[in-house]
């Protein structure tokens, strides 16, 4: 286990990823439908990171949840369909990132 504090941070850095990601995918290409899933992506991960703070295990919960549904989505993206490491590639190694963080930060021993 490390500290809680790296999960937070990582949390808070994912979330500006996502919503950044989100919105140069709509200044690039237009896409509105990139802004609105980055903005609820990163509002999630801001969720989970405000559970976190407040000492409740489902913030990583959640944390983990998200990381594991984001790198799905974006390895499925990358792998399968356009084959160009940005951004689907790079997403779904920060997710998969994000996803070991979270998984070393929950507390297998708390009831």
């Amino acid at each position: 286990m490390i500290n809680p504090l790296v999960g937070q941070v990582t949390l808070g850095i994912y979330a500006l990823l996502l919503a950044v990601g989100g919105l140069i995918g709509y200044l690039k290409a237009g896409s509105r439908p990139s802004l609105i899933a980055g903005m609820v992506s990163a509002l999630a991960a801001l969720a989970a990171l405000g559970l976190s703070a407040g000492n409740n295990r489902l913030g990583v919960s959640l944390g983990m949840l998200l990381s594991i549904a984001l790198f799905l989505l974006f390895g499925y993206r990358y792998a399968v369909k356009t084959r160009k490491f940005m951004p689907s590639g790079l997403l779904a190694v920060v997710s998969l990132v994000v996803l070991a963080v979270m998984f070393l930060v929950m507390d297998w021993t708390a009831p």
